[in-house]
């Protein structure tokens, strides 16, 4: 197999203009145990660590970011410079992460000396390029066949423009994942098994490690690298549709909301019969008719509509409902039910009809294969009619906005209530096999009971620096942002005092705080 330079056919490139930040260069490479098996090859994939920001408790392939001097060590038979240099980054990140050195003369190598090796590059007494002239190693694009180069979406405060390439396990190395870096094991496994895991809802894996997953499935036929590369996403295009979990789609559309995010995440539930969707929510008309076309793909393989299912009112999250439901009457012959809380309701009148009130506890089930059914959790506190929607089954919760895939929640008076929000917070810390949140904003959350606990941890910590802000003087939601906020930048502090206010009237309910008559706060004498 043999590395080449990507080209980018005319008819791959998007019209998507994302808002979000850049992407990093990044590599990944797909390590294939040496001589597979041609029908069902095993892969080496990793799962990392779930402390991780970005895709923490995902699995994935051994990878990284590029870093400043992987272009300087040169590549045999390569021309291409941004190629050689992407080549030392996956060479690079696979020696780090998993121990293998793919280069040549390293079969000359114990274990012992690799594992030398190894320290000498974390350790930093060598760079990777004076690591590899230093031992007569030689990297060799033959070893890399190109596979894709696939960008995360722009609904992510991190994005990276992963190059991926598949290579073959060296004869006389085994990887290994210590698990004191940044990931958390690793393992053999073929593809159709680990795909077989991902459809049994047992891992979570991002878009183009599932597609590498299918497409490996297939076996290592001669149109290999045509299959690798028959997607628009593996030339840069970022994934619409990003399906982290068997029969439910995310499609982040863009919106206004509130930074750090640009994208309101709206979710399609499918069985083989129905489509449930949740929160529309652009208002931008090139979004909605993205939203259209892909829910367009949804019914023409032979689903009906059930309805639309709003997790709150706020605009991000409703923008895009009536165009929507005109489409669906446009080009199928009929729009679909609205559904949201009896609150949620009542603050849309005169914007948004809905035609089914949801209460705490009703059940929203899906016909077909696999049978679907959400139970409906009113979790107030950041809205009031907020709704979240658990699927026991396969321990996946839709948490809107009560829990999202970075950063924290605003919880802004008078709609928001801390107090509110906490008890929603610690009611479904409570939910039994829950494995993932698919929030309002950012990618799935694999480690959903840790991030709750971060979250009520973050408030609480919060709360007893506002106390302390008390007790030595400063007094008003402005003066308390300024002590206690010193990690939020100044063009934040605006939002951090609507947060401060919500504590505020918290711990005034819990009597640990009074408003005085000028409308200044202070500690009780007794705490």
């Amino acid at each position: 197999m043999r590395a080449r330079a990507p080209a980018l056919p005319v008819s791959y490139v998007t019209q998507f203009q994302p808002i979000a930040p850049d992407p990093k260069d990044a590599a990944a490479v797909i390590l294939l145990r040496h001589n597979p098996d041609p029908n069902n090859p095993e892969i080496f994939w990793v799962k990392r660590s779930t402390k991780l920001a970005f895709l923490g408790g995902f699995y994935a392939f051994p990878g990284g970011q590029k870093e400043t001097n992987d272009g300087e060590a040169p590549v045999e038979n390569c021309e291409d410079q941004e190629l050689a240099t992407m080549i030392n980054c996956a060479a690079r990140e696979l020696f780090e992460e998993a121990g293998i050195l793919l280069a040549r003369g390293s079969e000359t190598l114990t274990v012992g000396q690799r594992a030398s090796l190894l320290d000498d590059l974390e350790s930093k007494r060598m760079s990777w390029s004076e690591l590899l002239k230093h031992y007569g190693l030689r990297l060799n694009a033959d070893d890399f066949t190109f596979v894709g180069r696939w960008v995360t979406p722009p609904f992510a405060p991190r994005r990276f423009d992963t190059w991926f390439f598949l290579a073959t396990c060296p004869v006389k190395q085994e990887p290994r994942v210590t698990g004191e870096s940044e990931l958390e094991s690793g393992e053999w496994i073929s593809a159709r098994d680990a795909g077989a895991k991902w459809q049994r809802n047992e891992v979570l894996v991002a878009p183009p490690v599932l597609h590498a997953l299918k497409t490996l499935a297939g076996g290592l036929t001669k149109d290999l690298v045509e299959r690798f590369l028959s997607v628009p996403e593996a030339y840069q295009r970022p994934t619409r549709r990003i399906e982290f979990r068997p029969n439910y789609i995310c499609f982040p559309v863009r919106t206004k909301t509130l930074p750090p995010a640009t994208h309101t995440n709206c979710y399609l539930i499918y069985t083989s019969r129905e489509l449930l969707v949740i929160d529309p929510g652009s208002s931008y008309e090139e979004e909605q008719e993205a939203l259209a076309a892909c829910v367009d793909d949804l019914l023409g393989e032979g689903r009906i509509g059930r309805e639309i299912a709003l997790t709150h009112a706020h605009p991000d999250h409703i923008g895009g409902v009536q165009a929507l439901n005109d489409h669906l009457r446009t080009k199928h012959g009929g729009g679909v039910a609205v559904a949201a809380h009896r609150q949620t309701a009542r603050t849309l009148k005169g914007q948004i009809s809905v035609d089914h009130l949801i209460e705490d506890g009703d059940m929203l089930e899906l016909n077909g294969e696999p049978q679907i059914k959400l139970r409906a959790l009113h979790t107030p506190g950041h809205a009031r009619g907020h709704l979240c929607f658990y699927d026991e089954r396969s321990g996946s919760l839709i948490s809107g906005d009560n829990v999202v895939g970075f950063g924290s929640v605003l919880i802004d008076p008078p709609e928001g209530d801390m107090r509110a929000y906490l008890d929603s917070l610690r009611r479904m810390r409570e939910l039994p096999n829950l494995s993932v949140l698919f929030g309002g904003h950012g990618p799935a959350v694999a480690n959903p009971y840790e991030k709750i606990d971060e979250y009520i941890s973050h408030r609480r910590e919060r709360e007893e620096m506002i106390l302390i802000a008390l007790r030595d003087g400063f007094s008003t939601p402005k003066e308390i942002v300024a002590r206690v906020y010193t990690d939020v930048p100044p063009k934040a502090h605006v939002m951090a005092e609507r947060a401060v206010l919500a504590h505020l009237k918290k711990l005034e309910a819990d009597a640990l705080v009074t408003q005085t008559a000028d409308g200044t706060y202070q500690a009780r004498a007794n705490n």
